[in-house]
């Protein structure tokens, strides 16, 4: 008479299972098929067991139950993964429906390098704003690192911009192209005070391709994450 060899052993059915289930615990994240292909094999792995195991001896209920818990598990995590997937696509769509908006809008950037065009007479421009009365040591850079302007400036309390024309400390004029803004504050008391900085602007473009969406202003791209306020005036007091 002919036997069938059993492909699992019948002495410790459960070890398949469990070194199946540690595997798929100890791979981390898991995409939705990575664990609907495990759960697959666990349905398989059960119904093996079910079929060879002893007549005389067989599967304990515990060990049955506590299979089967695992198998719900398995389960549930794909559901999960699949609903977070859904959500994380309708939030990209959310946020791709949001950036739209602020097409053609005049913007305040958290930002401290602005444009400057000579060609169009656009001079660069920022606001910031100071909690407290200080003296302000700026300093303007271009985009490949030189020391474009030096100066100190007077700081009030609130609001205020600061602009330049592109005209260096010696009098000549920097070309066209971003320039970044820096402000070293000192108050009354000599102690250091906290300059914010940012930049104003009128949206140009948006790729919502990105994630989160960028949208470009002033020729440079930024998270829609980095607008602070959508303006419809001024920046406020200006410093000479």
């Amino acid at each position: 008479m002919t036997t069938t060899t059993p492909i699992i052993s019948t002495t410790s059915p459960n070890s398949t299972v469990n070194s199946t289930a540690n595997t798929a615990a100890g791979t981390g994240v898991l995409g939705s098929q990575q664990l609907a292909g495990n759960f697959n094999t666990f349905l398989q792995l059960l119904t093996t067991q079910l079929q060879n195991q002893d007549p005389l001896s067989p599967l304990d209920t515990n060990q049955f139950t506590q299979q089967l818990v695992e198998f719900a598990s398995v389960e549930q995590q794909v559901n999960m993964n699949s609903n977070l997937q859904t959500l994380i696509s309708l939030q990209q769509t959310n946020e791709a429906t949001s950036a739209m908006q602020f097409l053609g809008s005049t913007v305040t950037i958290s930002s401290s390098t602005a444009s400057l065009s000579n060609a169009t007479g656009t001079p660069a421009s920022w606001s910031f704003n100071v909690p407290s009365p200080a003296t302000g040591n700026v300093t303007i850079t271009s985009s490949t690192g030189q020391t474009a302007y030096t100066g100190t400036v007077s700081l009030n309390a609130g609001n205020q911009s600061f602009t330049w024309n592109g005209q260096g400390n010696n009098g000549i004029n920097w070309p066209d192209g971003n320039y970044t803004l820096s402000i070293n504050a000192t108050g009354a008391n000599g102690q250091p005070v906290t300059v914010s900085t940012q930049v104003q602007g009128t949206v140009t473009a948006i790729n919502v391709s990105q994630n989160p969406p960028q949208v470009t202003v002033g020729g440079q791209s930024y998270p829609i994450s980095a607008i602070q306020s959508i303006n419809s005036g001024g920046l406020g007091s200006s410093l000479p």
